[in-house]
């Protein structure tokens, strides 16, 4: 992969750096753009999602505001560490306490270890569907390494947010063959739990499938980190304790995870702001680009950032 140069005029950047980090016995592979002596604003994708669920328009506006933004692949998908040895797990064991592989818990560590390796040592964590999840799971564990906390389209725990039948079904169709295979089959789910309210770009959605495929297909790896979610317990009581400000966002219209699924978040950390998009569905709509990196900018402000702009002094 190449690494496309930095504008330093508009303040507008592709991915400055591309690399990996060593994290315990995990490399876990992220790009960051914008200048490292910002604030950084890490951002934690879902579930079976790669780093490329973070669109670059979507980094580059918060470029634009200021910040450092970085976006990384999560434990088994994308470029980072796989754990192949872990197999293939039973979902109807996990749900009668089989323990996973791994759990949320163990993701959130990933996260902060990833700061530990890049030498920050706060930042803003910005988590989608699973990815709040984790952030959420960092602001309980680390919450001296979080400025603030936004969760999109996600819950505290099993008791929100619950999927309609279609969106569930959808999630789980089998796994394509090959990467035009793909392609269709990410078109297909996101017009199921995608927004109702705004157009699918499905060319857009098909060439994301594409490049996630040629970059690691690994259908063992996605049910692991499925598995993870299923035996996750309720952050709600947790969250309770979180004090840094937080920022939850969600469609009013997400099948995947229901808007009662954000309001429970919201209701769960003390003064939280809640911003609810009708018409929107369990995805990024560009034209909301706008709009949630704004918010998510105005969030950053409210927090105390440090003169340091989150770096470790060398």
């Amino acid at each position: 992969m190449s690494v496309p140069s930095t504008n330093s005029k508009s303040g507008s950047a592709k991915a400055s750096v591309i690399g990996t980090v060593r994290v315990g016995e995990l490399d876990i592979a992220h790009e960051a753009f914008g200048s490292s002596e910002r604030p950084t604003i890490l951002l934690v994708m879902g579930l079976a999602t790669q780093l490329l669920g973070w669109p670059e328009p979507f980094c580059e506006l918060l470029v634009d505001q200021g910040f450092h933004v970085v976006r990384f692949d999560n434990r088994d998908v994308g470029l980072s560490t796989h754990l192949d040895g872990a197999g293939m797990p039973n979902l109807g064991a996990i749900l009668s306490g089989q323990p996973p592989a791994y759990r949320l818990d163990d993701m959130a560590d990933d996260t902060v270890g990833l700061l530990d390796g890049l030498g920050i040592d706060t930042a803003h964590l910005v988590g989608a569907s699973m990815g709040g999840m984790i952030a959420q799971a960092v602001a309980i564990r680390y919450p001296e390494r979080v400025r603030s906390l936004t969760s999109i389209m996600s819950t505290p725990g099993p008791h929100a947010g619950r999927p309609t039948p279609e969106a569930e079904a959808a999630l789980l169709l089998p796994p394509p063959k090959n990467r035009e295979a793909a392609a269709r089959r990410a078109v297909e789910v996101f017009r199921v739990i995608g927004s109702p309210g705004y157009p699918l770009d499905e060319q857009r959605v098909a060439e994301t499938a594409r490049l996630s495929y040629d970059r690691a297909h690994d259908p063992a790896g996605v049910a692991r980190q499925l598995a993870a979610v299923v035996a996750a317990a309720d952050r709600t009581p947790r969250l309770r304790e979180v004090r840094v400000p937080t920022l939850v966002v969600h469609g009013e219209d997400d099948p995947l995870i229901g808007v009662d699924g954000g309001r429970a978040t919201a209701e769960a950390v003390p003064g939280s702001r809640l911003l609810v998009f009708p018409g929107m569905g369990h995805d990024l709509p560009e034209a909301l680009y706008g709009p949630i990196t704004t918010a998510i900018g105005a969030l950053a402000a409210q927090a105390d950032v440090s003169p340091s702009n989150g770096k470790r002094d060398p």
